[in-house]
């Protein structure tokens, strides 16, 4: 019964846009690059990268988090731009590649922070911009609805608003139906004049920005600081979700509320008053991410055989 209350309330369900906003921008990030066919696994990286730059690049311009934004946006369409480079020129796996991103960013991030502030891990002495909450006049008489939707950072309606966007450019563009059919047969593309390289690092950097306004997210929205591997996996799980969401962008937003779901549960305070160990309760976006991925693997496993069986 308590689990109900709290799950029922109207701050926990406020809190579950709040963990959804970051999932949803690094799964838009990877289902743009995962259907050009240059997967990016490096978004944990990129995320975090440009949270780290969001905050100095705001601090260095007085507070300023448009700026800080800007700056974090334009760092990670450079880092996409510098994966497709590793992987489609070099000739890199792109796992491999990502994976040393998400390293690289986890250790340099730290150092970085260090030689700027001489501080490890929490840019606390810094004082950097945060980008605003927005209140909606339409919705703010509305019962219930209006207190759960109202108030939340501009970040996260811009991210709703992007999932549409998005599902419009990939099917009504040119330029995203050579995005879907680079991925599909690229040799088919290059047939008809298409340059399939430049569709692919558009991608990227398209790709590499969405992860950043995730990453900005985290830093300038969703808190005012940065802090050592705060993007704590959310990169890997947007990967799930992508894949759960068939790289369609409204069936991505859908499994993207469930992980924020599972994350709001594992960060609600009332949740340590119902007799789980707070250390079980933090391993629930985990464990949730497993179960899924299980599901869906098996299913698809399933979906196979019944094709070949015909």
């Amino acid at each position: 019964m308590k689990i109900l209350e709290i799950v029922t309330s109207v701050s926990f369900l406020f809190s579950i846009i709040r963990m959804t906003t970051p999932i949803l921008y690094a799964s838009l990030s990877y289902l743009i690059a995962d259907l050009v066919g240059v997967s990016n696994i490096g978004i944990e990286g990129i995320m975090l990268t440009c949270a780290l730059v969001g905050v100095l690049a705001s601090a260095a311009f007085g507070a300023n988090a448009f700026l800080g934004l800007c700056a974090a946006m334009i760092a990670g369409a450079l880092l996409g731009i510098l994966l497709c480079f590793i992987v489609t020129k070099l000739k890199t796996d792109a796992t491999i590649a990502g994976i040393a991103f998400n390293i690289a960013a986890t250790g340099g991030t730290v150092f970085v922070l260090y030689l700027a502030v001489g501080e490890k891990g929490l840019s606390s002495s810094l004082v950097s911009g945060v980008l605003p909450n927005i209140d909606i006049p339409a919705l703010s008489n509305v019962p219930v609805i209006g207190n759960i939707l109202l108030g939340h950072n501009v970040l996260t309606y811009i991210a709703v608003i992007l999932v549409v966007l998005l599902a419009l450019f990939l099917k009504k563009t040119s330029l995203g139906l050579h995005i879907r059919s680079c991925g599909e047969n690229p040799e088919a593309l290059r047939s008809v004049g298409v340059h399939v390289s430049r569709v692919q690092y558009i991608a990227l950097a398209m790709s590499g920005l969405l992860a950043a306004m995730g990453g900005a997210y985290m830093s300038m929205g969703y808190v005012s600081y940065f802090v050592r591997d705060m993007v704590a996996g959310r990169g890997y799980i947007a990967i799930a979700a992508a894949a759960l969401g068939a790289n369609r962008p409204g069936f991505t937003l859908l499994v993207c509320i469930l992980f924020g779901v599972a994350d709001a549960f594992a960060v609600n305070p009332e949740t340590q008053n119902i007799g789980i160990p707070t250390e079980l309760v933090s391993t629930i976006p985990y464990i949730v991410t497993i179960v899924v991925l299980v599901i869906y693997s098996y299913k698809k496993m399933r979906d196979r055989k019944k094709i070949a069986a015909v």
